[in-house]
């Protein structure tokens, strides 16, 4: 199974926008100068994980994007399945009747044990994303990583993100402390 590159930098921009401080966004264009890729490319896998609800879009000239809901409440198989749809990557298609010997489909009454097995394992590769939540990924980030890269990215976040002058505007739920990436 390869999943799109728009996973990665899905997964990484949710991550970056759970350190944005509560009320703030950060733009589009930020996110993607902070990973090197293109902003149009970018702009498109974050829009498909606004249209999830995992992410907000902010618009006006302050605005930009912020998570939706607090990084404890999502999981990285609402990312994915934001990203690449809820198809599972293994799709049957009963090629074993293609055969050059035509059988009519009482012949094919058990179901392939090809599709079974790839289901099986779809679900056991779902079932581990669904239990890795944003905020996991975050934190074993700062416990982990290397402290020049997360000095690097907090200054960068704290250059880029937008706070926002209106007190209307939604916050995730669940903002306790928010933790820097």
């Amino acid at each position: 199974m390869k999943l799109g590159e728009g996973v990665e930098a899905a997964i990484h921009c949710a991550a970056t926008l759970a350190s944005v401080v509560p009320n703030s966004t950060m733009p589009a264009a930020a996110l993607a100068e902070s990973f090197g890729l293109s902003p149009s490319y970018l702009l498109k896998h974050l829009n498909m994980m606004a249209a999830a609800r995992i992410l907000e879009s902010v618009p006006g000239p302050a605005g930009g994007y912020r998570l939706a809901r607090a990084a404890e409440r999502i999981t990285l198989l609402d990312i994915v399945l934001a990203i690449e749809g809820r198809e599972p990557a293994f799709r049957c298609g009963e090629i074993r009747r293609n055969g050059p010997v035509k059988l009519d489909a009482s012949a094919y009454v058990k179901p392939c044990g090809i599709n079974a097995a790839m289901l099986k394992a779809e679900r056991a590769y779902r079932a581990a994303l669904a239990e890795t939540r944003l905020s996991d990924i975050v934190a074993d980030y700062q416990a982990e990583g290397d402290p020049r890269s997360i000095a690097a990215s907090c200054a960068f976040v704290a250059r880029h993100q937008r706070p926002q002058k209106s007190s209307s505007t939604k916050q995730p739920e669940n903002t306790q402390e928010r933790t820097r990436r």
